[in-house]
């Protein structure tokens, strides 16, 4: 994942992805709803923390909460912990630079939350990526998990493709970028139709993952630690 993010990349990635704000304020705004339950001062897992959007949605509903930003882009962090500095929240964070392995093992928090992350994590490793925040979750703790899901191999992907190719180019996409979209989806990015991320949920310990939000290939899903 780290090479995904140069240090220029980090710096625009906020803006680049702005236009896309409703996708992203009703997607926070659903996590906050479902998350409401835990307790006032509960320790939340950032996996792929990236520039920090979830710590600030949640940091200003929650302000007791606490925050673990774990991302193996060292620009991403950057940009991430000058952000928490500028919005009066760094002194809740804590920042791992890595992979969720490298956070310190127990069950210490409340929820983890992986945001459109999930896509970037190559097939042999979703397992684990998904173990390791079970592994790291109280008794009860939530799984918020959102990533670019959808079976490519459907007679309905076409028509997505077309919509999602909207999404890119207000994204900055050019013609080529456009061209090569569906290789991406298949070759660099690792998307996975919704019942195999389900499935691959289950494995890892997660007894009954229940989608909360669609955004077209954007899927999001919640499920608790029993």
């Amino acid at each position: 994942m780290a090479d995904f993010f140069t240090k220029d990349a980090s710096r625009n990635y906020d803006e680049k992805n702005s236009r896309l704000a409703p996708i992203a304020d009703n997607m926070h705004f659903l996590t906050r709803l479902i998350l409401k339950e835990l307790p006032a001062r509960s320790r939340i897992l950032c996996v792929g923390v990236g520039t920090g959007a979830e710590i600030l949605s949640l940091s200003r509903e929650y302000p007791q909460w606490s925050f673990v930003g774990v991302d193996p882009s060292a620009a991403m962090l950057e940009v991430c912990r000058e952000r928490m500095e500028r919005s009066g929240v760094l002194d809740r964070c804590e920042f791992v630079h890595g992979y969720v392995q490298e956070v310190p093992g127990g069950e210490s928090f409340d929820a983890a939350l992986s945001f459109l992350v999930g896509h970037f994590v190559k097939r042999g490793e979703r397992l684990d990526f998904y173990q390791g925040m079970h592994l790291r979750l109280r008794r009860g703790g939530y799984l918020v998990n959102t990533e670019i899901s959808f079976d490519l191999d459907t007679e309905e992907f076409p028509l997505m493709l077309t919509h999602w190719e909207r999404v890119q180019t207000l994204m900055g996409a050019t013609p080529e970028s456009l061209a090569s979209l569906p290789r991406v989806l298949r070759d660099t990015l690792t998307v996975l139709a919704p019942s195999q991320v389900e499935d691959i949920m289950r494995a890892s310990g997660f007894a009954l993952p229940t989608r909360f939000f669609q955004a077209l290939m954007i899927t999001g899903w919640y499920a608790r630690k029993d």
